[in-house]
């Protein structure tokens, strides 16, 4: 294998591993509020203003069926609801309601706490150019997506 190719798979296998790192983190603060990491994420992507299930999808890297079965039971469940989009008649806008909002609040205290082990394990501006490799890369892969 060429050293790119090896670059490559490492980049994905890791990025595979810390995924699943990072849903484990994210379900250990959700559950205590009643959210699972899958509810917390969708809700997030329409805290401030109302999204198509398509347009959150997009944002996070999910299957647009995937997402609109957590906003379904999410809908059910009275932590968001559905408007009609003037847009597009199809396609409704999601939005999380005071319940929801309330919800995603409360994991705050401990994402806050999370964040810091985070930081007392790896250093704030070491992180920063981690995320930016991180953002670097993902933006490589869309470009080379649309080619």
């Amino acid at each position: 294998m060429t050293e790119e190719q090896t670059l490559l798979a490492d980049a994905a296998l890791t990025s595979f591993r810390l995924n699943g790192q990072l849903l484990a983190v994210a379900e250990e603060l959700a559950r205590p509020v009643g959210l699972t990491a899958a509810w917390w994420q969708v809700l997030g992507g329409a805290l401030h203003e109302p999204q198509t299930v398509s347009d959150i999808a997009r944002a996070m890297g999910l299957t647009r069926q995937s997402v609109q079965r957590t906003a379904d039971l999410l809908v059910d469940r009275e932590l968001a609801t559905y408007s009609e989009n003037p847009a597009h008649r199809r396609a409704k806008l999601f939005l999380a309601t005071e319940a929801g909002i309330r919800a995603v609040r409360a994991i705050n205290p401990a994402h806050r706490a999370a964040a810091q082990r985070l930081a007392d394990e790896i250093p704030v501006a070491r992180l920063a150019e981690v995320l930016a490799g991180m953002h670097a890369l993902s933006e490589a892969l869309d470009r080379m997506a649309q080619r």
